[in-house]
């Protein structure tokens, strides 16, 4: 599950950035575009944290990180919808995506600090 997870989170990423290459060229734009590549690279990249944590106490704190993130991701690409920077269809699975795995992130946070008490 540890491999899948890197694997998925990188494939956000990588389809956010590609996603915000069709933003047109506007200083709102570009804002956006800023913020939903740094948001999703930072999910993948602090997973990746995540799995080589070296306390129960640390992989909850990396988690929360990875939760913030991806969450934010959420937002900047509700945001680029709402702004009409993109169709709905071309951001439909991104959006999707982004909230099962805010979900399965809180499920593995809910556990963890389950476990640590």
């Amino acid at each position: 599950m540890k491999e899948q997870l890197k694997i998925r989170t990188k494939v956000f990423a990588h389809n956010c950035v590609k996603l915000t290459q069709s933003f047109p060229n506007t200083y709102l734009s570009n804002h956006i575009k800023g913020q939903l590549i740094r948001r999703s690279t930072s999910v993948a990249a602090n997973y990746r944290a995540t799995c080589i944590a070296q306390s129960k106490a640390s992989f909850i704190a990396k988690i929360s990180i990875v939760i913030e993130e991806v969450d934010e991701s959420n937002f900047w690409l509700e945001f680029a919808l709402d702004e009409n920077l993109i169709l709905k269809e071309n951001l439909a699975f991104l959006l999707k995506e982004a909230s099962k795995l805010t979900s399965i992130f809180m499920a593995s946070r809910k556990t963890a600090s389950s476990n640590n008490q």
